[in-house]
């Protein structure tokens, strides 16, 4: 089981990134999917969670309006498309699948928003 995730780096407040994480070793259909993130010293938080289908999403209250989950079960990918980046939104990016009873986690993307 693999997660990996992609597209984080260092973007200037207002700026955009689009993240990826690529899922392999499980029927990533099968599972819902999340965005986490971790700032430095901080607890890892919530961001964005989708259904199998995407037939459900939801988003944390600091992201909403700003951040959009989707999801391509034919490429077993997750994408969090963020606009309107904000300092505090810095912080490692995780992905996340849930399914069967277990969760399973990637290695995470550095996100940083500054000027």
């Amino acid at each position: 089981v693999q997660l990996v995730e992609s597209g984080g780096g260092l973007v200037q407040p207002g700026g955009s990134l689009r993240l990826s994480c690529v899922a392999s070793g499980f029927t990533f259909s099968s599972y819902a999917m999340s965005w986490y993130r971790q700032a430095r010293g901080k607890e890892r938080e919530w961001v964005a969670g989708i259904t199998r289908a995407g037939g459900n999403i939801n988003y944390a209250d600091s992201v909403k309006g700003r951040f959009t989950i989707s999801r391509d079960n034919a490429k077993n990918t997750v994408y969090l498309q963020m606009n309107g980046l904000k300092p505090e939104d810095t912080a490692v990016f995780y992905c996340k699948a849930r399914g069967w009873g277990q969760d399973y986690w990637g290695q995470g993307t550095q996100v940083t928003v500054s000027s």
